[in-house]
């Protein structure tokens, strides 16, 4: 079975326009061949639910760097261990509370003498401006609860302010847009606890992962296929993760023709393993 996970920001959506459409053709490729994909992002399940209705994609998905996975109710055939009821679907979470994160980043900044500017200190209206989201989805990403994205507004004092961050026994990382605090969840965790569940229900997986920043370094480190979406920092993730493929162009192009490339390869050495005159899906 192949399993599908992948980014979103600057993946499958533009990163200036949010437009997913050069995606579609590969969209439209896994659902005709039932191959399931799983969003593993930096954004909040309030955000990940529209992009779900929006993309018709009926998976499991993870949200704020790995801090939670939500699973729709019965979507596997056992019941999903360690978590909780919430909205239709059963949650698993290793997050740290926002209100803690927040505190915590202010008193790091305050320590090192590092202006900062987080979601919380920002209106949707500023979130909108800072993120090139529509009005409505940057109220939808203000509604975090367990990842503060935030800017510096002091870059010289960036790494002591990383350090501090650290010293409060938390953790920064950097997605698309920003840098963010979070507790010791992160996106490897998750998708591995994910990927047990797959196997559970449905045996042995190739799994394949799309990132483009730093924070999907642990999604990257821990699939069979991992596949950098072209950023500016492609060249660098690409010797943090060697294994990985670089697709050339960036954003939804870029990954719709890497998602294609490997659904016509695991078609070809699926035919290429079934004998003459019969067939294998």
């Amino acid at each position: 079975m192949l399993l599908l996970f992948t980014d979103l920001d600057a993946t499958v959506l533009d990163s200036d326009s949010y437009s997913w459409e050069p995606a579609r053709p590969a969209i439209d490729r896994l659902r005709a061949e039932e191959i399931p994909w799983v969003f593993v992002t930096s954004k909040t399940r309030a955000e990940v639910e529209f992009w779900r209705r929006e993309t018709a994609n009926t998976h499991p998905y993870i949200v704020e760097n790995g801090a939670a996975l939500v699973v729709p109710h019965g979507y596997f055939p056992s019941p999903v261990s360690n978590s909780r009821p919430l909205d239709g679907s059963d949650i698993v979470e290793w997050g740290t509370p926002y209100s803690l994160l927040v505190d915590a980043l202010q008193r790091a900044a305050e320590k090192c003498r590092c202006r900062v500017r987080g979601f919380h200190d920002m209106t949707a209206a500023e979130v909108a401006v800072e993120t090139k989201l529509p009005l409505e989805q940057a109220r939808l990403a203000r509604m975090r609860d367990f990842d503060e994205p935030f800017v510096v507004l002091d870059p010289d004092r960036a790494n002591r302010l990383v350090q501090a961050i650290r010293e409060e026994g938390l953790r920064c990382v950097s997605g698309s847009r920003f840098l963010h605090i979070t507790g010791a969840n992160d996106k490897g965790i998750a998708t591995a606890a994910l990927q047990r569940l797959y196997e559970e229900a449905y045996g042995p997986l190739t799994t394949v992962g799309l990132g483009d920043s730093f924070n999907d370094l642990p999604l990257l480190e821990n699939v069979s296929i991992p596949i950098l979406i072209r950023s500016l920092h492609a060249d660098e993730l690409g010797k943090l993760v060697p294994q990985a493929q670089i697709t050339s162009a960036p954003g939804p192009e870029g990954w719709n023709r890497a998602v294609l490339d490997v659904i016509r390869d695991r078609v070809n050495q699926a035919a290429e393993s079934c004998p003459a005159g019969s067939t294998q899906r």
